[in-house]
Order: structure tokens, then C-alpha cells, then sequence
């Protein structure tokens, strides 16, 4: 089942189309972080992420629906994307967004980091996998204590009610994520990742502009208030962020071990961390590259074969 163990003559291909994939999830979905940032400073963060899957949604069903292996969708399918898009996007992105209201992008990224913990464990206790091995324990500690390294430092400022709150909605989020990626694995989908990630985006669009909707944030939109900024950072979030890199987790989560994928969450905090330097001019400190160096260990830890694999 694993990609990378895959028929001999489909490796090269598959081994590039996971380099690629990996590397969308990795770097896009670090500066996204920052590109949220930027898109509710003016917009409402739900109805702002609601517009974006469901926008992305929209173009990425076209392209399924032209492709050459397209399928009606089932009911079943249909389910499955709503369950998904509950988890993933609403639960999951919706709580990243909601609490990038008050408290750092890049602290978003960190908290973000407990996913593969949620993963490992959910893989372990709900799909019967096998227990973690001590090396994939030590890599995801590794990756923890990596992140807190990176961004540690910020868990100490303002310490307000709506900061803790807003931490554990994105830990509360991290969970929705790693358990909506599970489900999706054995649940009813289309074979085409382009066709299921494009129902989960219109499922989940929907849904975050019902929750924005429901809580009032229609009284906040005002089009002709919203920045440039704003915009971009919106126009970003739906092509690199929708399109590309949620499409490739889509993708990954089908052809990759999960807690392997998992491992984004480690290094989104040095890309967040880095861009936060490089444009806001941040503090970029001796401990925070410790850091980036213990998190690149840590997914090699995660990462590398099982010698007994194969």
C-alpha cells in the first residue's frame, strides 16, 4: 500500500510526484500562516476561509469533472466529503483562523506541531495499525521540542484569557485536522484526489460560511473596507494554499504513511518563522535555528524506511 514500495515501474514517477507533493505541503502551507494573517486583518476569518474552499472547491471540481476518469459522485462520496470537510476545514482550519485573530502566526504554526502526535496515536488506537516504534517516538518528540525551540519564546507574552483560548482552539484544531486525514483514508471517496479534494473544499466551504454566518460575522464584511493586503492574502490562501497544497495533501494522505505526512506540522513553523523575518522583520535568534536544526532531524527520524520494511 505504500507508494514508495510501489510496482517497479512506477517508481521514478512516484518518487518525484511525492518529492513535489511533500514539498508543497511543506513550503506552501508554511507561508500560509502568514498569508491568513494578512487576509483578516480585514475580512472575517470564517466567511474569509468559507469564500476560499468554496471558490477553490468550485475550480477544482471543473478540472475533475473534465478529466478523463471522472465518476459521478455517490452519496456515500458526498458523505464522506461532508464529514471530511467537517473535520479538515471547519474544525480544522476554522480554528487556525478564528484564533490568528490573537495570538501570532507563527505561534499558530507551533501549536499546529501537536497533529502528528493526534495521528500517531488516532493510526494506533482507531485504524489497529501497529505501535509507534521508539524511533518514530523519538522523532515526533524531537519535532515538538524543535518547535518550541523555534517559537517558544512567544508562549510567555501576554498570557490573556483570549491568547489561552485561542491556543487551545488551534490544539482543539490540530485534532479535527489529524482526524478528519484518517477518516478520509478508509472512508467511501472518488479515486481521483482532484475530484475528492474538490468536494471536500465545496463541503467544507459551505460549511464555515453556514458557522460565519451563524455567529454573526456577516456584520463585519465590508467589501469596500477590505485592504489590498487582504485581498492578496486571500487570492493566495485560495490558489497556492486550496489548489495546490491541499490538493497535494490530498494526494499524499493516499500514497504516504500518515504519520510521514504528518510531519508537515514540523517544519510549517520554520518556513511561518522564516517569512516572519524575511518580511516583517522579526527576531530571527540563535535558538530559533537550534531549533530548525532539531526539526529537520526529527522528520529524517519519521521519515527514513523501517530496515524491516519491504
Amino acid at each position: 500500500m505504500n507508494a514508495l514500495t510501489s510496482t517497479p515501474g512506477s517508481t521514478a514517477p512516484r518518487r518525484v510526484l511525492l518529492l513535489l507533493a511533500f514539498a508543497a505541503v511543506y513550503l506552501i502551507w508554511g507561508s500560509t500562516y502568514l498569508a491568513v494573517k494578512y487576509a483578516i486583518a480585514t475580512l472575517p476569518p470564517l466567511l474569509m476561509a468559507g469564500a476560499r474552499f468554496l471558490l477553490a472547491g468550485l475550480v477544482m471540481s471543473a478540472v475533475g469533472r473534465a478529466s478523463a476518469g471522472y465518476e459521478p459522485p455517490t452519496a456515500a462520496q458526498w458523505r464522506t466529503s461532508f464529514i471530511v470537510g467537517a473535520l479538515l476545514l471547519m474544525g480544522g482550519n476554522g480554528g487556525v483562523v478564528l484564533a490568528e485573530r490573537y495570538i501570532p502566526s507563527s505561534l499558530a504554526a507551533l501549536l499546529v506541531a501537536v497533529e502528528p502526535f493526534w495521528i500517531v496515536l488516532l493510526s494506533w488506537l482507531w485504524l489497529g495499525q501497529p505501535r509507534p516504534s521508539g524511533k518514530v517516538l523519538l522523532g515526533l518528540l524531537l519535532g515538538f521540542g524543535g518547535v518550541y525551540l523555534l517559537v517558544g519564546e512567544q508562549l510567555g507574552v501576554g498570557s490573556g484569557s483570549q491568547q489561552l483560548l485561542s491556543a487551545g482552539a488551534v490544539i482543539g484544531a490540530a485534532f479535527c485536522w489529524a482526524a478528519g486525514s484518517l477518516y478520509g483514508l478508509r472512508a467511501p471517496s472518488p479515486r481521483s484526489a482532484v475530484q475528492g479534494a474538490g468536494m471536500q473544499m465545496l463541503a467544507g466551504g459551505v460549511l464555515l460560511l453556514l458557522l460565519g454566518l451563524l455567529i454573526g460575522e456577516g456584520r463585519e464584511l465590508h467589501l469596500g473596507q477590505v485592504s489590498r493586503a487582504s485581498w492578496l492574502g486571500f487570492g493566495y490562501l485560495v490558489v497556492f494554499g486550496s489548489l495546490v497544497a491541499f490538493t497535494a495533501y490530498s494526494w499524499l494522505m493516499k500514497n504516504a504513511p500518515a504519520a510521514r505526512v504528518a510531519t508537515y506540522a514540523y517544519v510549517n513553523p520554520v518556513v511561518a518563522v522564516l517569512l516572519g523575518w524575511v518580511m516583517l522583520g522579526e527576531a530571527l535568534t540563535g535558538r530559533m535555528l537550534v531549533g530548525a536544526v532539531v526539526i529537520v532531524g526529527s522528520v529524517v527520524l519519521i521519515t527514513a524506511p523501517s530496515e524491516k520494511a519491504g
